[in-house]
């Protein structure tokens, strides 16, 4: 919430100061409609499933397989014999993995998002080169993101031109109002 309302007054001081200089042309653009539109991203979202079944289920798997033979070692076995050291680490072992296992679903949600970050950077940059080239071919002295808007002019929504910067369209059914930002008090998604 926050951040949306230093965007807003920022962009109302950016517009205040432009109206002072009637010259200066301001643009608007979301950079993750760029990027989800981008053909690389459709890529990116199956090496990313790939990721989540090949590398974050094995994991899981793994780390189960590795609590049920360490905790089996405490509880199955005579450990009378074993000594006191080996058994503290067999111990603290299981109850990392005993944490481990419970908190998946966090520690696996950090580890899709580095990847997906990593994986995206490259799309970002791109677009962002795209947006700052097609602000200069235009003349935008200001290119603020789409979500600062409460009310924008269609004229100066951006992602038409930097579409066709990057080669690729717009599909029909992704009209104007549908790439505006939630109407005040919706959370956005």
């Amino acid at each position: 919430m926050k951040k949306i309302i230093s965007l807003v007054v920022i962009a109302c001081g950016l517009l205040a100061a432009t109206n002072a200089n009637a010259q200066a042309k301001i643009g608007y653009i979301r950079i993750d409609d760029v990027v989800g539109l981008m053909p690389e991203a459709a890529k990116i979202d199956t090496l990313l499933q790939k990721y989540q079944n090949d590398s974050l289920n094995q994991t899981l798997n793994n780390i189960v397989q590795e609590y049920q033979y360490k905790d089996s070692m405490l509880t199955k076995v005579d450990t009378s014999k074993t000594p006191k050291q080996i058994l503290n680490q067999l111990r603290t072992d299981v109850n990392v993995l005993a944490y481990q296992i419970q908190n998946w679903q966090s520690l696996a949600g950090q580890a899709y998002e580095n990847k997906q970050q990593q994986l995206l950077a490259p799309l970002y940059n791109k677009a962002i080169t795209a947006v700052r080239t097609v602000a200069k071919e235009k003349g935008y002295a200001y290119v603020l993101s789409k979500d600062a808007f409460l009310v924008a002019p269609d004229g100066d929504d951006m992602l038409p031109a930097v579409a066709a910067k990057l080669g690729f369209k717009i599909p029909p059914n992704m009209s104007t109002q549908q790439q505006r930002p939630a109407p005040v008090g919706k959370p956005n998604q």
